[in-house]
C-alpha cells in the first residue's frame, strides 16, 4: 500500500521552483527581507514563548509587537 498526501504534487512543484533560474534571485532575497524580522521578533521580543491561550490573544500580542517593532 502507498500512501500519498493530496499536496504532495504541489509541494514537489515548489521544491521544483525554488531550483528555477528565473526565481533563484527572488527567493535568495527572501531570507534577506522576512526571516530576519521573525527572528528578531523571537528573539527579542518574547515571541518564543507565550502564556496566552485563543487566537483572539495571541493576534493582539503580535500585532503590538511587530507596532512596537515598526516604531
Amino acid at each position: 500500500m502507498v500512501t500519498w498526501h493530496i499536496w504532495q504534487t504541489h509541494g514537489e512543484e515548489a521544491v521544483h521552483l525554488c531550483h528555477h533560474q528565473d526565481v533563484k534571485p527572488i527567493y535568495a532575497k527572501r531570507k534577506e527581507t522576512i526571516e530576519p524580522v521573525f527572528a528578531n521578533a523571537k528573539e527579542k521580543h518574547g515571541m518564543r514563548w507565550t502564556t496566552l491561550r485563543g487566537l483572539k490573544k495571541l493576534s493582539l500580542q503580535a500585532r503590538l509587537t511587530f507596532a512596537a517593532m515598526n516604531v
